[in-house]
């Protein structure tokens, strides 16, 4: 599964926890308002719109790697996928998704600073693992 999120949504030491180098980390104000204060460009929040012309650029982006889509969910600040492995690194294909929806709204009019730089993978071992990723990113797809 991958997680990652819009511009300025989701800052280290947010209240809702974050997650860095793939731990997950409470809340933490003074570096929350740090984070804040060096934000090169305003927060990002997709509106519904945006939100299906990413769903569309990264299932096309998706076809063209042949790399299948159990399940997406782009929410106003963030986006998973829940898939099947590729040869690509990971890293390779998220900077396909990210760019090919930022080229999407670009086209439509958006400007500006769209994704965070990072991101979070939760590899799947097993069938019930796979299972379970793929319901979380369907329950956040409503």
């Amino acid at each position: 599964m991958l997680t990652w999120t819009t511009y300025g949504s989701w800052l280290q030491g947010d209240e809702r926890g974050y997650v860095k180098n793939g731990k997950v980390l409470g809340v933490n104000t003074g570096l929350r308002q740090a984070n804040t204060l060096v934000q090169k460009a305003k927060t990002v929040k997709l509106n519904q719109k945006e939100q299906e012309i990413v769903r569309s650029a990264i299932l096309n982006e998706a076809e063209s790697l042949d790399q299948k889509i159990y399940a997406i969910a782009i929410c106003s600040i963030h986006v998973h996928i829940g898939s099947n492995s590729i040869v690509r690194p990971i890293s390779k294909v998220l900077s396909h998704y990210k760019n090919a929806a930022r080229l999407a709204l670009e086209a439509n009019g958006f400007v500006g600073k769209l994704w965070t730089k990072g991101y979070d993978k939760r590899y799947c071992f097993n069938g019930d693992e796979l299972k379970s990723k793929i319901d979380y990113v369907r329950k956040h797809d409503q």
